[in-house]
């Protein structure tokens, strides 16, 4: 399981990128393979009233991001990771604070991404996150293949 001192470690990365910290992004919770974040509405509200877009996509890409990044470090590896593509789907207009969640998309093999890590130095996995309504049900999906390098 993922430390306290690993999570810390991930807001401290979160908050030193200034867009991010004006995002007021805070880590809601790590279950191991689910990361969630949280942020509130005040700021990322358009002029409908509702979350603004890029906001959501931001959130997820750092979520997906966060995911990787935990588990390069719980795996007692070092890498650096990037987002090599991705796609964002608006199924709902969100009238509330933004709840994200990011995990390893369906299919997506974590031991072989890590195998691959260690043997040729650079892998690539893909990653599912989802902005959720606070009835239920999803405002936005995101699905992105991130690749991490091993750092020497």
């Amino acid at each position: 399981m993922t430390s306290d001192a690993a999570l810390q470690r991930l807001h401290q990365h979160y908050q030193s990128m200034p867009p991010v910290a004006a995002m007021q992004v805070n880590i809601a919770g790590y279950d191991g393979s689910r990361l969630r974040l949280h942020a509130p509405l005040s700021q990322h509200i358009n002029d409908k009233g509702c979350a603004f877009g890029g906001s959501l996509a931001s959130m997820m890409t750092l979520a997906s991001w966060g995911v990787m990044s935990l588990g390069i470090e719980q795996a007692g590896l070092k890498a650096e990771v990037f987002v090599a593509d991705s796609q964002t789907r608006y199924l709902a207009p969100l009238f509330a604070d933004l709840d994200v969640h990011a995990e390893l998309a369906p299919g997506a093999d974590w031991a072989s991404f890590l195998t691959t890590l260690r043997e040729r130095r650079r892998a690539r996995t893909s990653l599912i996150a989802r902005a959720l309504l606070p009835e239920g049900g999803v405002a936005t999906e995101f699905t992105a293949r991130y690749v991490a390098i091993a750092k020497p």
